[in-house]
């Protein structure tokens, strides 16, 4: 009897894990087929990160901050405040002064860039939700961080950032970890680069890479056949016999298009020696710095602290709607994890709570 209970709950669990991996590869498939259309499904969110940062120091001053000295503090913290808003409204006076002393406003955007450039279909709607809402003064940054990857993609993402520029409206580019060859592309448009010092830059080069398996075919007597129209339309192959004609078009192809990205990051900027940087190396920040290709040394949180002291400071992000496949799969992926885990603590011995 003993025999058969163990049996059926070896069962029970075993039919659960078998469930839970197709709920997850369910999941999964949902989110890589999602589908793209021109009205992304998703919102803007927005975070005050003054309220954020002002809040993070309250709580800090709670615990270290004796109970009539922070009284003291907050008190003269309002009372500063409303006197440095009059000096600034008689300064200007009318109403017209009440409205030239509004604080002029920062707005954060990130862009996490792979091989396909993805992020670049957040950054449009983050780009198209804030520029109607730029005032005068105002200006935007973007932090960027990308190893590069696919021409079109980081084309289409430099593109945005020109919308920007094309607005007049002071774009500043913040690297902290990388920003090389396509990062580099969207970093150049700003009208400041500030890079962290161990931050990697540059790389203003291309890269192919293309696999053969020609001879591995023709070993096993296995033929393969391409059929085009137009002289150019195919040049090497990674499954037929490529000659060196179709090897000297690739590399022309390769050479034009890092003619292109030079006199993009030239156009962007001009006091840049760009023989001397469009070799396909990278630098760190400092060195970076000495050859051009960054204007200041400084984390984007550095950056960000110096304006939260009279600046507004938003950032903004936008967010995809998970449909309910993705919202399963997550929750799929949370119940293996913990049924997993509840079958290595029995098989260990180890109670379970």
């Amino acid at each position: 009897m003993e025999y058969i209970y163990e049996y059926g709950l070896f069962l029970a669990q075993a039919l659960t894990f078998v469930a839970a991996i197709i709920l997850v590869t369910a999941g999964l498939v949902a989110i890589g087929q999602r589908q793209k259309t021109e009205q992304q499904e998703g919102h803007i969110e927005i975070r005050d990160l003054n309220e954020k940062y002002y809040q993070i120091g309250a709580s800090i001053q709670r615990m270290v901050v004796e109970p009539g000295e922070l009284k003291a503090l907050r008190k003269a913290q309002k009372k500063a405040d409303k006197a440095q808003a009059k000096r600034a409204g008689k300064k200007r006076g009318g109403a017209q002064g009440a409205e030239e002393a509004q604080r002029k406003r920062l707005y954060v955007l990130n862009f996490e860039g792979d091989l396909k450039a993805s992020a670049v279909d957040n950054l449009r709607e983050e780009i198209s939700a804030v520029l109607p809402q730029v005032g005068p003064g105002d200006e935007m940054l973007v932090k960027v961080e990308s190893p590069g990857g696919m021409v079109h993609g980081y084309g289409l993402a430099a593109s945005q950032l020109q919308r920007i520029r094309d607005a007049e409206v002071p774009l500043t580019i913040a690297v902290d970890k990388v920003a090389a060859s396509g990062g580099y592309m969207m970093a150049c448009v700003a009208n400041r680069i500030v890079a962290a010092p161990f931050a990697v830059l540059g790389s203003i080069g291309v890269l192919a890479q293309v696999p053969n398996f020609h001879r591995l075919l023709k070993k096993h007597d296995i033929d393969f056949e391409m059929f085009t129209a137009g002289e150019y339309k195919r040049t090497v192959t990674m499954f037929g016999e490529n000659t060196d004609r179709d090897r000297q078009k690739f590399l022309e192809d390769i050479e034009e298009t890092h003619e292109l990205f030079k006199e993009f990051v030239t156009a962007n900027r001009p006091a840049l020696d760009i023989a001397r940087v469009a070799t396909g190396e990278v630098w760190y920040g400092k060195k970076a710095l000495e050859v051009g290709l960054v204007d200041e040394l400084q984390t984007s949180d550095a950056l960000v602290q110096q304006r939260l002291l009279d600046w507004d400071v938003f950032e903004v992000k936008f967010v995809h709607k998970k449909n309910w496949q993705e919202k399963l799969g997550l929750a799929a992926e949370g119940a293996l994890e913990k049924a997993f885990l509840k079958i290595w603590q029995r098989g260990q011995g180890h109670n379970t709570y």
